[in-house]
């Protein structure tokens, strides 16, 4: 099939995904590989990963799937419902089609793409009203492009403009990033961050109902909960890691030096002491491997060190990972 085929608006559906939906849901699943004559059905989140098997497509209902191409913006409210009588035209046999049991809202849900995820936490973010929670780990890539950053501060502050609240955590290198630092300082509501040496993966969760993980290594997949057991699980390991977290915003703590060795430094030789290689350590603290070998330069210099095996050594005997901090 040529790409011409595709040359739609993304409230519309061409004639070869109308076949291939019918046909999702008359069959329940399709295999992945024949959604490629159709790529507009996994743009638009009709047709979605299965959670126990990524190589097979299943359909979401009709209802919903109308609901989300008729989504538009105001300003294109008069075109939106003369396009949506003729979406409902289309969709009204394929409803009929998908009388079998499909919930609205299925308590997992696999988001394929990066552009998916971020449309469904924007959805699900336009929808909030309460609360958003977020575990945020370094990510290089965000930091460097302005027009992420710009995208999410316009989307939290309208979050915040509705009177929800913000609370964030991240490493503690989040406090030096000067990103972070404009963030803060633009963002205007009740909103919160805090830090932490190491913080489990991305986590994001709206109004205690719906939560974003990822769900590949490389994020190009990531899972949709509303399952309230798993939700519940979920904030209450976020209210723990708040409770241990140092304030960064809107009033910064800072963290004590003791005895020469810094936070930082101490986050480090307790990696140092479990076998932990530069880049494992760099990953999960935050920094590139140049900083982290800095530092671990400066801590062998506090103890007196001349090589790695004896740097081990004395961080056992100095006993600077038996004090709390």
């Amino acid at each position: 099939m040529t790409p011409e085929v595709h040359h739609h608006g993304a409230e519309e559906l061409c004639d070869a995904g109308l076949e291939l939906y019918a046909r999702a849901l008359r069959e329940g699943h399709l295999p992945t590989t024949e959604a490629a004559t159709a790529p507009c059905l996994i743009d638009n989140g009709i047709l979605h990963p299965a959670i126990d098997d990524l190589d097979r497509l299943e359909p979401v209902p009709p209802t919903v799937a109308l609901q989300r191409l008729l989504r538009s913006s105001e300003d294109r409210i008069a075109d939106e419902r003369r396009r949506g009588q003729r979406m409902a035209d289309v969709f009204e046999p394929l409803i009929r089609l998908g009388t079998r049991d499909i919930e609205d809202t299925p308590a997992l849900r696999i988001l394929s793409g990066k552009r998916r995820t971020g449309q469904a936490i924007e959805e699900a973010m336009a929808e909030g009203r309460r609360e958003l929670l977020a575990i945020q780990p370094h990510d290089s890539h965000v930091s460097k492009h302005p027009d992420i950053l710009e995208g999410a501060m316009e989307r939290d502050q309208a979050f915040l403009d509705r009177g929800a609240r913000m609370r964030a955590l991240y490493q503690h290198t989040a406090r030096h990033a000067p990103y972070q630092r404009v963030r803060y300082e633009r963002l205007t509501g009740d909103v919160e961050a805090r830090t932490l040496d190491e913080v489990t993966d991305r986590l994001i969760i709206i109004d205690r109902t719906v939560a974003f993980i990822p769900a590949s290594a490389d994020r190009t997949l990531a899972l949709e909960v509303r399952h309230p057991a798993l939700i519940t699980y979920f904030v209450n390991t976020f209210d723990r890691l708040w409770r241990l977290a140092t304030p960064m915003h809107p009033q910064a703590v800072e963290q004590p030096t003791l005895n020469g060795i810094t936070p930082r430094q101490h986050a480090i030789a307790a990696l140092l002491v479990e076998g932990h290689t530069d880049n494992v350590i760099a990953e999960r603290l935050g920094m590139n491997v140049r900083t982290a070998r800095v530092h671990i330069a400066k801590l062998a210099a506090t103890l007196g060190s001349e090589s790695r095996a004896q740097l081990g050594y004395l961080i056992g005997q100095s006993g600077i990972l038996d004090r709390e901090g």
